[in-house]
Parts: C-alpha cells; structure tokens; sequence
C-alpha cells in the first residue's frame, strides 16, 4: 500500500469527520488561502486581541500539501500581510505565517497541541519562540488556524542538517531549551492548570504515536518502501518491532523521572537562530509534558555531524545542565546520570523522529543525513544495551 494513501487513512484515525465535510461546518477556520476573509481572519486575532480588527490582508504565498517543492508539512501555510484597523494593534505584526489544516490529511492532536502552546503557554513564557497574535482549533472538524509572526522580518536564519552552523548554535538552543525546562521543572501545576497536556504515556499524543495502527504503521511501511532505510535498520541489527518496543520502554522510563515541558521535536529544523547568535525554537505540535533528555538527545544528534557529535556531546550535556543550575533547577541529575539517559533516548530519536519521515518531505539529502546521524548515535551510544536494562512494559492497549 502507498504510504501516502496510507497515512491519509491514519491521519482520519484520529478525525471522527471526513475531510470533504469540514467546509459544512461553520466553525471551521478555512484551509485555503482563496477562502480567507477579514472576517475569519479577525475572529482568529481575537482569540488573543478581543478588540482588534482586520481591515484588509494579502495573500504571499500558499503551502496547503506537497508541491513538488520539498514544502510538505503536517500543516498547510499561508504566508499574508495584515492590516489591523486599531491604533493598538501597531506593536502587532504584520507579517504573517497563517498554518491551516491540510485539506487531505487532519492529524488532530498535533494540531490541538500546537494551538495550546500558542494561546495558553506561550504568553508566560519568555524563551525565544514565535509570537502569536491569534489560535483556533475546532474539536468538530479538527481544522484549526494559527497566526505567527513571520520570523523572516526579523533577519532570522534557519538552519538544517546541510548548513554550516557550529557547535555555538546548539549551545544557543539548549540554552533556551534550559530555560524552558526550568520554568516548569517538576511543577504542581501539572496537577492542576496543566493537567491537560499530554505526556508521552498517556493522552491522544500517546495513542498516536504508539496505536500499532497509525503511526507504527507508518514506520512499518517506511522501511519496507525504502531500501536505504530497511538496511539501516538491518545494519543495527534491529527491525521496527524491535524499535518500536525499545522506544516504549525508554518513555515508560521516562515518565518515573521529574517532568517538565518539553518541546518535544528538537530536531535541527525546527531551530532556528537570530542575528545576535541567540536561538529559538518553533512547530510545536508534539510538546508535551516529558523528560528533558528527550529535547535535549535530539537537537544535539541531528545538529551536529557524527565526529562533531562524537566530540562535543559531553560537554553539552554538561553546558545544559550548567544552565539548568543557572535557571534555578537545584535537583538536575548529574554528568553521569544524564549521559544514561541520552543513551536511552536516542531510541525515540531513530524511531519516531526520522523513521516515519518520507524523502518527499525534505528531499534526499536532509533525509538521509538525518538518518545517519541518528543511526550512527544509537550504535555509539550502544543504546541497545542500554534499553535492554529497563523494565518490560506490557504490549500497547486501547
């Protein structure tokens, strides 16, 4: 079965309507530049700005699905100029990136979770991620819009696993993933305001990348379409069933250790840096409550070439845990302790982070690039053996 008719198929797993019924739904934020209006455009703003109102906008550019152009996302973008018609809407920007749901597909948790960190978190914290001006997820339909600014304006740059960007940019991450973690390091509020989020044992995120029938799948026939991938996994001396239980006991491990927020898909991708060298972070689709080490495993893997990771991991595990010190956290695990445990979390990293990944999405190089700096990592770092050390779970149930 072809992949992308497949994931079609898993994507509406997790969608109780079909996809060629959401324009019926009157809460149902557009997927379609030509359908955007003021209206709907302001009603998304004042989900953040009650009394602001949009006058008049442009439409850039549009990425609703793959176009040929190694663009393909789990969400459709809409790139547009605004114009507010408030004078207090003059410290609001104006460039904008509009995401959307893709018109074919509707993973809903990850829409939903990109939505919550937006309109609920995103305004209490003062790590460097995109500013929103407005967010909507609608539960009937999963469709959902997400106003950002347009980092571009500000001279930002993007980096991949191509560009030259140096050990100094993944200092600059783990930095602002440092002060991430340490603001909800163990907090009680995940008892009480934030116990809605997810985490990676529990909830829809949970259900979608561990139901043996959606994202697993995904992985199962990944492997086998693609050559390259199904001998790297061989020259592991591992098969996705193999993985995809060692990435199950490393999360149920996880998830006994002191919870914080994290981002949740640090790959190098979705970082990006400011002209005076700091870094951020944006796609927030898979944050969620979790352990540190699973941001912090994989922006150091994907960020740097083998020998440079083979270099310098140490002394980045050791420079976050400084600047988790730094941020107030007085319990971090020491050198030793966190080193075991970015052994065991390379196992997400190979698994879901880049298994599941269609060399459409990005092209051949970036594709495979990351794929051998994640392979490489699980076999220097042995986390075979490290995970065989964890406890069993029991097989996945509904």
């Amino acid at each position: 079965m072809r992949l992308k008719s497949y994931s079609q198929n898993i994507f509406l797993y997790l969608s109780p309507f079909n996809i060629d019924k959401r324009s019926q739904y009157m809460n149902a934020f557009p997927t379609l530049a030509n359908d955007l209006t003021t209206d709907n455009l302001t009603t998304l703003v004042q989900t953040l700005h009650p009394s602001v109102t949009v006058s008049s906008f442009k439409i850039n550019k549009e990425f609703v699905f793959d176009n040929g152009e190694e663009a393909v996302s789990t969400a459709g973008r809409i790139e547009a100029e605004i114009e507010f018609s408030d004078e207090e809407a003059g410290r609001l920007p104006k460039q904008l990136i509009i995401k959307v749901c893709r018109p074919d597909i509707a993973p809903r948790p990850l829409y939903r979770n990109e939505v919550n960190f937006y309109t609920r978190l995103r305004q209490e914290l003062t790590i460097e991620a995109p500013v929103c001006i407005g967010g909507m997820f609608d539960e009937e339909t999963a469709n959902f819009g997400l106003a950002l600014e347009d980092m571009r304006s500000r001279g930002v740059t993007f980096p991949n696993v191509k560009s030259d960007h140096g050990v100094d940019h993944i200092k600059s991450v783990l930095k602002c993933l440092a002060k991430l973690h340490a603001f909800y390091w163990n907090s009680p509020r995940f008892k009480t305001d934030l116990n809605w989020l997810d985490s990676h044992i529990k909830g829809e995120l949970y259900t979608f990348f561990n139901h043996p029938d959606i994202v697993p799948a995904v992985i199962e026939a990944e492997v086998e379409k693609e050559q390259f991938k199904k001998e790297m996994v061989e020259g592991l001396g591992r098969t996705p069933s193999d993985l995809y239980k060692e990435m199950r006991k490393v999360q149920q491990h996880q998830a006994t250790l002191t919870p914080t927020i994290c981002h949740g898909d640090t790959h190098i991708g979705n970082t990006y840096t400011l002209p005076d060298g700091s870094a951020g972070l944006y796609d927030w689709q898979l944050m969620s409550r979790g352990y540190f080490m699973h941001d912090v495993s994989y922006i150091i893997i994907t960020g740097l070439s083998v020998a440079q990771r083979r270099q310098y991991q140490h002394e980045l595990i050791s420079y976050y845990l400084d600047q988790l010190q730094q941020y107030g956290v007085i319990d971090a695990p020491n050198a030793d302790q966190a080193f075991t445990e970015f052994r065991h979390a390379a196992v997400w990293c190979l698994y879901i982070g880049w298994l599941t990944t269609p060399i459409e999405n990005y092209g051949w190089d970036i594709t495979v690039c990351n794929h051998v700096r994640l392979s490489s990592a699980y076999r220097d770092l042995d986390s075979k053996t490290a995970v065989a050390l964890l406890p069993e779970v029991p097989p996945y149930t509904d």
